[in-house]
């Protein structure tokens, strides 16, 4: 063999040994980490100890108005600023005038036709007074009272059926009547508040040309709220038994009390839950606003001894209980509810209960508790 050959076999098997030696070296590690793998797992656990207690069930609404009105006219014409500045927030009074349409051609139409009326009155005057003299004083008057910028009078009774059908053939019921109707659609120039309220949005704005039936504005009732409550078919009968209720801010702060004043008859079928609607007073010193979120609540007394844990401790109507540092899960049956917690009975005094669901339990891990 010749010498390069001998030393080119001779690095090989040193090469291949260093390979082999770091391997070998890296299993060793790889087996000692294994070893040394941590089969312990710490869980929060709260001791069960059932008590008979007052359950409140607890829903959630939002406030509303009693109230809500779109702005809107039956005539065309330019829009005008009635008495306030219609902006959203604007608060007004009941009879305030909140907008006006520019009524002069209207106003003009008005004038013309109740002149018109005045002189088929005049040209029957010589009449009345020859066939009907006791009846000329009460058309000399509404004769009188008769003008373009007052309201239309009174048209005077007839005492006798040929005085009736001597009116009618001068065609004096068609144009009073028709001046009535003119007179009434003039009113619907003019939109004044209906009750007390705020205005919630404007959609336009002095100057623009309105058109019969466009929204102007949105306004709400501001004395009177009302709360539109889901509640679940399960609960829905011990609701109904306790008309009254209390409705909390998010803080948890007892803000005012209702009663149910109307429950729908339709069931959400994803929830299973109907729409129950409460009147909301609120308490001394506290103020409602339209659009807050409240929570609706009723006390009833459990009949069994109950045990209060979180939401996130059941799943699909089980929790998971640690017994010599395993873990298996427990149906329990819930009574009662609060927004973050539930009341549940099936659990027996001493039990561990974890607060929070395990993905997957293992076997071959220690559970171990830690009470809070």
């Amino acid at each position: 063999m010749k010498r390069s050959q001998i030393i080119m076999f001779g690095l090989f098997i040193l090469i291949s040994g260093l390979v082999f030696f770091r391997l070998m070296q890296n299993k060793k590690e790889d087996t000692k980490e294994v070893k040394e793998e941590n089969t312990e797992v710490f869980v929060p656990v709260r001791k069960v100890k059932n008590k008979l207690r007052s359950i409140s069930l607890v829903s959630y609404g939002q406030v509303a108005p009693n109230l809500e009105l779109a702005v809107s006219f039956e005539v065309q014409g330019k829009l005008q600023r009635g008495q306030l500045t219609m902006k959203p927030g604007t608060n007004f009074r009941k009879g305030q005038l909140l907008y006006k349409v520019n009524n002069e051609e209207a106003f003009y139409t008005l004038s013309a036709r109740k002149s018109a009326l005045t002189n088929l009155i005049l040209n029957i005057m010589p009449d009345i007074e020859m066939d009907f003299p006791s009846e000329l004083t009460k058309w000399g008057q509404f004769l009188n009272d008769l003008r373009p910028d007052k309201k239309l009078p009174e048209l005077p009774s007839t005492t006798s059926g040929k005085e009736k059908r001597f009116i009618t053939s001068r065609n004096i019921y068609t144009e009073y009547y028709n001046l009535k109707s003119l007179e009434a659609r003039m009113a619907k120039y003019k939109w004044f508040a209906p009750f007390n309220g705020t205005v919630v949005a404007t959609m336009a704005e002095p100057g623009a040309i309105v058109n019969p039936g466009a929204q102007i504005a949105k306004i709400i009732q501001t004395n009177g709220y009302e709360v539109k409550v889901p509640i679940s078919m399960n609960d829905i009968d011990e609701f109904k038994n306790k008309s009254v209720a209390e409705f909390i801010n998010p803080s948890g702060k007892k803000i005012a009390t209702g009663k149910i004043i109307r429950i729908s008859n339709v069931i959400n079928q994803q929830t299973q839950s109907a729409d129950v609607y409460y009147s909301i007073t609120p308490l001394a010193g506290e103020k409602i606003y339209s659009g807050m979120f409240v929570n609706v609540s009723i006390e009833r007394h459990a009949e069994k001894k109950t045990m209060t844990i979180p939401r996130t401790a059941m799943r699909n109507g089980k929790v998971n209980v640690l017994e010599g540092e395993k873990i298996h899960s427990q149906e329990v049956l819930i009574v009662g509810s609060k927004p973050d917690s539930l009341f549940t009975t099936g659990l027996k005094n001493g039990q561990l209960v974890l607060l929070e669901q395990i993905d997957e339990v293992k076997s071959d891990i220690t559970y171990k508790g830690i009470t809070r």
